[in-house]
Order: C-alpha cells, then sequence, then structure tokens
C-alpha cells in the first residue's frame, strides 16, 4: 500500500513557523509530503516545489493551507487543477471570499487545524 500524500502550501524552513510544524506532522504520520515554496529547494528534508502543479503525485489526499487569505484565494485555481480529496484550511488562512470561491471551484474543504486532524498538538512541534 501506497503512503498518502499531502501538498503544504505555504510550507516554510522556519521550523517555528506552522507551515514547517505540518510538514513535520504529517511526515510523522506517515505522509508522502510535497511542500510548497516558492523560494525553497527543501524542507526538512522534502523537495520542495514552486506550486502544487508541479507536485509529481497523480492526486493528492491533502492540501494542508498556510497562506494569507489573499494568496489562498490566488492558489486555490492551482489548487482546483489537481486531483484532491481534502482542502485543509488551517486558521488564519481563511476567509468568506476563500471559502465561496473553494466552494464553486468544488474543492471539499475543511476548516480545522490540519495538525490537530493528524491527532497532534502544534506544541508538541516546537
Amino acid at each position: 500500500m501506497s503512503k498518502p500524500t499531502v501538498a503544504v502550501i505555504g510550507a516554510s524552513a522556519d521550523r517555528r513557523k506552522f507551515g514547517n510544524k505540518a510538514v513535520r506532522a504529517f511526515a510523522a504520520r506517515g505522509y508522502h509530503v510535497f511542500p510548497i515554496n516558492p523560494a525553497a529547494t527543501e524542507i526538512e528534508g522534502f523537495k520542495a516545489f514552486k506550486s502544487i502543479l508541479d507536485v509529481p503525485a497523480d492526486k493528492l489526499d491533502r492540501v494542508s493551507l498556510y497562506l494569507p487569505p489573499a494568496l489562498g484565494v490566488k492558489a486555490l485555481d492551482e489548487i482546483a487543477q489537481k486531483p484532491v480529496g481534502e482542502l485543509w484550511v488551517n486558521p488564519g488562512a481563511e476567509s468568506d471570499e476563500l471559502f465561496a470561491k473553494a466552494e464553486r471551484l468544488g474543492i471539499n474543504t475543511i476548516f480545522a487545524c490540519s495538525i490537530v486532524g493528524l491527532g497532534m498538538s502544534p506544541a508538541d512541534l516546537d
């Protein structure tokens, strides 16, 4: 059986940021992690990608969004082009505009902390 897949949009090399904690949390839970950060080449040992469209997986089980709402709204167009099971919009990334656009694009959206959704606490990843 293959590993579940996740793209972390807004992944960070800064271990204090939630975009980094999410990469580590998903890896600890056995996911194949695809960090998305246009300025990075590698995050926590995983090759980083400039866009979700660059991810080599045919389908992503999850996408975890860690971008300011205005950037997240723009990212939805690319997310909609990739087969995605669930888009997790983390606290701080949400907006009414983002949720409305995700619904129009037919993206299965969950508003919750994806780290907590894995059964972990972000505080445990400090």
